[in-house]
């Protein structure tokens, strides 16, 4: 029997200071995901990484152990990696170090544990996956529509290496996807590995990287962000 822990990580170094634990219909941001994570049948333990008392102090209230981020895995440059690899280190030291983990973003509200549960199973039916993770189509954002600005500071493709025709119309291009950014499940093992083999920036999910696919995703990086999120969870929390 696999032993599965949740991992929920944010910190209070934000740029939106707070953003984390700002009431949404009566609960803390990080309250909807860590929630979810905690009617998922198949998690037995869970734990909250921060610098920030408030969300420690917020996810212990869910029933989540802390984690106490240490400071130079909490500034702006340091690597969600980072605080991941200490986060197992201390389930380690105390003889609870996991196969499997779900890494949840304190800021995101989409996230439902049916989907967890989801992701979780269809990594225990495959032992080749490295990783399970939430995606979304996105072609309003296609690498093909996106411009960087050259040296004589006119306009370029950002991607370089395009022949023929690029139709303006985003329903013709190719799908286009993305992380969805609320939560992760992983194998434990591979993150731990001396070296990364998966695709940048999140090499350390492995090779074999399943998607999961949903509708959207609500990351809260700024105000308009609450509303956005008010608005998921109206439609489609389940309590």
């Amino acid at each position: 029997m696999k032993k599965i822990a949740a991992l929920l990580t944010g910190r209070g170094n934000n740029t939106m200071r707070g953003k984390n634990t700002m009431d949404i219909l009566g609960k803390p941001v990080l309250y909807y995901i860590a929630n979810a994570a905690k009617k998922c049948k198949e998690i037995s333990s869970f734990y909250c990484s921060s610098d920030d008392e408030d969300i420690l102090s917020a996810a212990e209230n869910i029933g989540y152990k802390r984690i106490q981020r240490p400071a130079e895995f909490a500034v702006p440059t340091a690597l969600h990696i980072d605080s991941i690899k200490h986060a197992l280190g201390v389930m380690e030291k105390e003889g609870n170090l996991p196969d499997i983990v779900v890494v949840m973003l304190a800021n995101n509200v989409s996230a439902k544990s049916k989907w967890m549960s989801d992701c979780i199973q269809k990594f225990l039916n495959d032992s080749s996956l490295t990783a399970v993770v939430p995606i979304y189509q996105d072609n309003d954002h296609h690498p093909l529509r996106a411009k960087s600005i050259g040296k004589n500071g006119f306009l370029e493709m950002f991607e370089k290496n395009v022949d023929g025709f690029v139709s303006t119309n985003r329903q013709v291009l190719s799908p286009c996807y993305f992380l969805a950014h609320n939560f992760w499940v992983m194998d434990v093992k591979t993150i731990l590995s001396e070296k990364e083999h998966g695709q940048p920036p999140w090499s350390f999910m492995g090779k074999n990287v399943l998607p999961y696919m949903v509708h959207n995703t609500v990351e809260i990086h700024d105000k308009a962000d609450l509303l956005l999120a008010e608005q998921w969870i109206r439609e489609n929390y389940e309590d």
